[in-house]
């Protein structure tokens, strides 16, 4: 079975930031890696009510399902906690409310705002590249792991 994850891009076009958060180092994997809000989908649970859950539950920031745009899909071939693949709906949302906070320390070192064009190098590798792809308005599509 393939795991459903969400993560969101939460972009100030004003300003021209991403909010992003740094994996600590008891995170399952990629310790100390930037990353973006990202978590698995419950059970029955719509997609867009999962990005939204992860993305308030990681960093206190609230934006609504009918803001959220699709930005990229990641297929992954495997991942830590899914042997047989994980589909990644990364979502953009322009609009949120909220100010931004770590709210879950024994996950991640910190959360913060981070210049678009200036993107930490040691990132997680998939949403890096969907972040990247964003940026540039370039494929919405990438794979990972596959043959």
């Amino acid at each position: 079975m393939t795991l459903l994850v969400a993560a969101v891009i939460v972009h100030d076009k004003n300003s021209n930031r991403v909010l992003l958060l740094q994996r600590g180092p008891n995170a399952k994997f990629a310790q100390g890696k930037w990353d973006l809000p990202v978590g698995k989908s419950d059970l029955g649970e719509p997609i867009t009510a999962t990005a939204v859950r992860e993305l308030y539950e990681e960093t206190g920031v609230t934006v609504r399902p009918e803001d959220l745009r699709v930005a990229h899909i990641i297929h992954s071939a495997w991942g830590v906690e899914a042997p047989n693949g994980f589909l990644t709906v990364v979502f953009v949302a322009h609009e949120w409310s909220g100010e931004p906070e770590n709210r879950e320390p024994r996950k991640h070192a910190q959360v913060r705002w981070v210049d678009a064009d200036a993107v930490p190098e040691a990132f997680v590798d998939t949403t890096a590249t969907a972040l990247r792809q964003y940026l540039a308005g370039g494929p919405g599509v990438s794979l990972d792991g596959w043959e």
